[in-house]
């Protein structure tokens, strides 16, 4: 297939953005997928990968200005404040069509005991009480949690920049996991409630599911709002159409 103009730029790290990269170079359009570089070692998306920041809203936007792609697709987590906030800064202020790609928050489903709130921090003083809490925030979040009375069974992709929770177990795993071995996981560390982002997604519902088998209470980090002024589309789908709309701009 002839190989469209005009390179779109993929803000990934998440399944949603890979699957989109994926999908854009099987459509022959000339793509680059830019990571953050936070896990040590990244499921690599098709196509172009560049990784690392880019300095900020005023590097994007110089970045945007040399090499003048015909599009910005944001599909980052859904809690990338700072990314999302620099994408659509570095946008407006280049004139670049920017997209949001923001895959749905989970529902509640009957036989769940889910709590909402609004920080980390109110998340850490909400399980204060308990015994054992399953904490899959992520690395970055793991300092919030440095109180918690209890024992704290702490899962991430890399070792956490901060000090564990005292005496807490240090679980590195890489996801999808299966309901199965989510229940066999919590029922062998004892765990009694389940700490996570409102992340959405398959990759890591499972987790959700095995709370709902076990009986277990869930509490979840609210997803931060987004900047006013981007559009957003919920799935890979509309994503691709969208970009594919989308005339090559000129250099």
């Amino acid at each position: 297939m002839a190989r469209v103009s005009g390179q779109v730029l993929v803000l990934g790290g998440t399944g949603e953005a890979r699957r989109l990269a994926a999908a854009l170079v099987a459509e022959g359009v000339d793509v680059l997928s830019s990571l953050a570089g936070r896990v040590a070692e990244p499921v690599l998306p098709a196509g172009d990968v560049r990784i690392g920041g880019f300095g900020g809203a005023q590097g994007l936007a110089d970045w945007l200005d040399e090499h003048r792609p015909r599009a910005v697709v944001d599909g980052t987590h859904p809690f990338a404040v700072q990314i999302t906030g620099n994408a659509v800064r570095a946008a407006q202020a280049t004139g670049t069509p920017l997209l949001r790609l923001h895959r749905p928050g989970w529902t509640p489903r009957p036989g769940d005991t889910w709590r909402f709130v609004d920080t980390l921090t109110d998340a850490a003083h909400a399980v204060a009480a308990f015994g054992t809490v399953f904490i899959t925030t992520g690395r970055q979040g793991v300092a919030a949690f440095a109180g918690v009375p209890g024992h704290c069974l702490v899962r991430s992709v890399d070792p956490p920049d901060t000090p564990l929770p005292p005496g807490a177990t240090l679980l590195l795993a890489r996801g999808p996991f299966s309901v199965a071995d989510e229940v066999a996981l919590m029922r062998e560390h004892g765990v009694d409630v389940v700490v996570t982002k409102d992340s959405g997604g398959s990759l890591t519902e499972a987790k959700l599911t095995a709370a709902r088998e076990l009986g277990l209470p869930v509490l979840l980090v609210r997803r931060p709002p987004l900047p006013d002024g981007i559009s957003t589309v919920a799935t890979v789908e509309e994503a691709l159409a969208w970009v594919t709309s989308r005339s090559a701009r000129p250099r």
